[in-house]
C-alpha cells in the first residue's frame, strides 16, 4: 500500500491536522461506542490522536496501534507512556494481526489517504471478531472543509495544475456521501450506518492556518512546495485576501463535517 498523505515532520502535521483530529476524536468514539475491556486496534494512528483518547476514555485491554509513515510511529510512540499501548509501523491493507484479534478496529481520517480504502476496510473486518465493530471517519473535503477548499480554490486559480489538485483533494476515495457506507456494505459488515460529525476549526491569524501548508505539509502544502518563489508568493496573497476577507488579520473560525461510518463483522 501506498499512502496519498504527505508528511513533513510531525510538528508540521500537528499544526497542519493534528490539533484538529484530537478534536474530532472524541465525538468519533462517542459515534463508534467502547466498552470496558475490550481489544481495540487504530488504524492509521498518525500522532496518535485516536490512540490515546481511546487510553483515556475507558479502561480498555489493550490497545494497539499501525501506521504506514515512519515518522507518524516514531512521534507516537516517544508521546507514549500507556503500557496498554502498543504502537508499530504497518500496512492497513495488510494488517499484521491474527484473525478476530480485536473487539473493536477504528480508522481516523485515514481511509481517504488509501487508494485501496477496499482492502482496508477487508483487513479492518478481518482482524476484528464475529459481532464486532469497525468504524472510520473521513473529513468530505468538497463540501464540507471551507477552510481547506478556500485554501485549494485559491490554487486552483494559478492554472491547470492547480485545478487538477483541486479535483483530486475534492475526490478522494470514501469522501461522497454514501460511499463509505457502500464500501462497508460491500465487505459484508451488518447494520451499517453513517452519520456526519461537525467541528469547529480555530485559527489564531492567518499564519496559524498557513505555516504549514507553505511548509509542505498534507496534499495542499505538497503542491505549494513544487511552485515557483512567484507562485508561491501570488497563492499566499490570494490565500490571505481569501482568509481576512476585508478584515484585519486575526481569529477565524471554520465548521467542518467529517463522514461516519460503523458496522458489525458478521
Amino acid at each position: 500500500m501506498t499512502s496519498s498523505f504527505n508528511v513533513q515532520d510531525a510538528a508540521g502535521y500537528e499544526q497542519l491536522m493534528g490539533r484538529w483530529s484530537r478534536k474530532l476524536a472524541l465525538p468519533f468514539l462517542g459515534f463508534a461506542g467502547l466498552a470496558e475491556g475490550e481489544r481495540v486496534l487504530d488504524v492509521g494512528c498518525g500522532t496518535g490522536s485516536l490512540t490515546f483518547a481511546l487510553a483515556e476514555a475507558v479502561n480498555l485491554r489493550q490497545i494497539a496501534a499501525i501506521d504506514f509513515s515512519p515518522v507518524f510511529v516514531a512521534a507516537a510512540q516517544a508521546r507514549n507512556t500507556d503500557p496498554r499501548v502498543e504502537i508499530s509501523q504497518a500496512d492497513a491493507c495488510a494488517l499484521p494481526f491474527e484473525d478476530n484479534s480485536f473487539d473493536r478496529t477504528l480508522a481516523l481520517l485515514v481511509l481517504h489517504f488509501v487508494p485501496e480504502a477496499h482492502r482496508a476496510i477487508a483487513e479492518m473486518a478481518r482482524v476484528t471478531r464475529p459481532g464486532g465493530v469497525i468504524a472510520a471517519t473521513v473529513w468530505d473535503h468538497y463540501g464540507g472543509m471551507p477552510g481547506m477548499r478556500m485554501a485549494v480554490d485559491t490554487l486552483a486559480m494559478l492554472g491547470e495544475a492547480g485545478r487538477q489538485l483541486r479535483s483530486r483533494y475534492c475526490f478522494q476515495p470514501m469522501m461522497q456521501p454514501g460511499e463509505m457506507k457502500a464500501a462497508f456494505v460491500a465487505q459484508g459488515l451488518s447494520r451499517v450506518e453513517e452519520s456526519q460529525l461537525l467541528l469547529r476549526m480555530d485559527y489564531a491569524d492567518f499564519s496559524d492556518f498557513w505555516a504549514p501548508i507553505g511548509a509542505g505539509e498534507g496534499p495542499i502544502g505538497k503542491f505549494v512546495a513544487t511552485l515557483d518563489q512567484a507562485d508561491k508568493a501570488r497563492a499566499e496573497a490570494a490565500a490571505r485576501d481569501a482568509y481576512e476577507a476585508g478584515r484585519p488579520d486575526g481569529p477565524r473560525s471554520f465548521a467542518n463535517i467529517a463522514w461516519a461510518v460503523r458496522g458489525i463483522v458478521a
